[in-house]
């Protein structure tokens, strides 16, 4: 899916991945506990490197993005012309640990990276609603142990 896909998924993802930790998925043996977070906040650079506002207080996954979203919705048209104004802007740059990168790279990597985390939460939710056991990041060495 290129940018633009993205783009246009952007919200419905956001919904996606708030309303599955908001039914109670366990994101804490996931890559998700330490990324979602972490993305939210880089998201929120991006953003306010365009002129955004976003100001996130909590570190919580779950509440981290309640808060960006809960910002979003209240200023969905400014953001969404925010979005597409960076997308559009091929030359600028922002300054990063790393160096210095192309914003709209920046935002393109978060885009793909929200679907992506949208995709995750969607399989979780399938596999909780058909019994499945918890997935768990040591895998199936630990089950093996277990047992």
């Amino acid at each position: 899916m290129e940018a633009a896909g993205y783009y246009q998924q952007f919200e419905r993802n956001l919904e996606i991945i708030l309303s599955g930790l908001e039914a109670g998925l366990d994101v804490r043996t996931t890559a998700l506990n330490t990324s979602l977070p972490l993305e939210v906040y880089v998201l929120s650079e991006v953003l306010n490197q365009g002129g955004g506002q976003f100001r996130l207080t909590t570190d919580a996954p779950l509440e981290r993005l309640r808060e960006f979203y809960g910002q979003f919705r209240q200023n969905q048209v400014g953001t969404e012309s925010l979005l597409q104004r960076i997308l559009d802007d091929k030359k600028a740059m922002m300054r990063t640990p790393e160096g210095r990168v192309l914003t709209k790279e920046m935002l393109i990597r978060r885009l793909e990276y929200f679907n992506e985390a949208a995709r995750q939460v969607n399989v979780m939710r399938n596999q909780q609603a058909l019994g499945s056991p918890p997935q768990s990041r040591s895998g199936i060495g630990a089950e093996l142990q277990k047992g």
